[in-house]
């Protein structure tokens, strides 16, 4: 089963910008840690760090449709980053999750498979 995992903190790209390189080595370490649990498992399908909100457009529904700049919803917690996983089910998913650094809050949520034929 294919699940997204959306990686959001509170004042992500502030802290990131702060952080010593102590803090910056732990992080890249969790990710390290993450991945190789994921490919004992399953595998990562994708995934990619994401740019500042601001550099956001969303469209808008309606016709005709209207593009606003910035994020979807305004937020104190900043999506940072998100991977698409592949493992046998939500708990192996919510567990690896866990390995994920600790400041970020993850959202598991799985994929639909798109119907077949």
């Amino acid at each position: 089963m294919k699940f997204l995992l959306l990686m959001a903190e509170a004042e992500h790209f502030e802290r990131w910008d702060a952080a010593d390189d102590e803090a910056r080595e732990r992080t890249f370490a969790a990710f390290a840690a993450f991945d190789e649990a994921v490919e004992q498992r399953g595998s990562i399908v994708g995934g990619e760090a994401l740019d500042r909100p601001a550099t956001a457009r969303t469209v808008r529904p309606g016709t005709p449709r209207h593009v606003t700049a910035g994020p979807f919803a305004e937020t104190v917690e900043q999506t940072g980053g998100f991977y698409v996983i592949d493992v046998p089910s939500l708990d192996d998913a919510v567990e690896l999750a866990g390995l994920l650094p600790a400041e970020y809050t993850i959202e598991v949520r799985p994929c639909v498979a798109a119907p077949e034929g």
